[in-house]
Formats: C-alpha cells, structure tokens, sequence
C-alpha cells in the first residue's frame, strides 16, 4: 500500500471511527476519499456493486475476516492518481 494513502487514512481516523459507530449495528465498508476529504460508509452489497470482480472476490475475503474478528475494512481512494486501496483495522 502506498504510505501516503494510509497516513490519509490515519490522519482521518477519529472521523472514519466515528462514522462507522454511527452505522455499526450495518457493518458498514468505510470509504475515505482523499480528495474531497470525506468519509462515507456504504453497505457491503451497495459498495461491492462499483468493484471489478476481482476486487469483489478481494472484499468479501476482507469483509469476513472483518465480520469474524469485529474489525473495519476501510478503502482510501485517490482519484487523482487512480488508486483504490483497502485494508483491515482494529474498531478501537
């Protein structure tokens, strides 16, 4: 992963925590996207839609492991540089 997408991440995280407490009880895919400087948090079934299929096989792995071990998938995308990461995190 680019440093630079996960200090983004890391910059917003009391925001990105926030919102996913907000929906918690949905589970929800946190999305921060870098240029508008804002934090979405999208349905798991809503957010796989926009992926490839790869990406798609990719999350539900992520989401899974998320669900089993109480933790947040969260992306960061870049559209300026036309990047999309994701990774996993602890909810604290």
């Amino acid at each position: 992963m680019d440093d630079y997408l996960l200090d983004a991440a890391l910059e917003h995280w009391p925001t990105i925590r926030m919102m996913y407490e907000r929906f918690a009880e949905k589970r929800p895919v946190m999305l921060f996207d870098i240029e508008e400087q804002r934090v979405y948090a999208y349905p798991y079934t809503e957010f796989t839609k926009e992926l490839s299929d790869r990406s798609q096989q990719s999350l539900k792995k992520q989401y899974e492991e998320a669900v089993r071990e109480n933790r947040i998938v969260v992306f960061v995308r870049d559209n300026e540089r036309r990047r999309l990461v994701s990774f996993l995190t602890d909810r604290e």
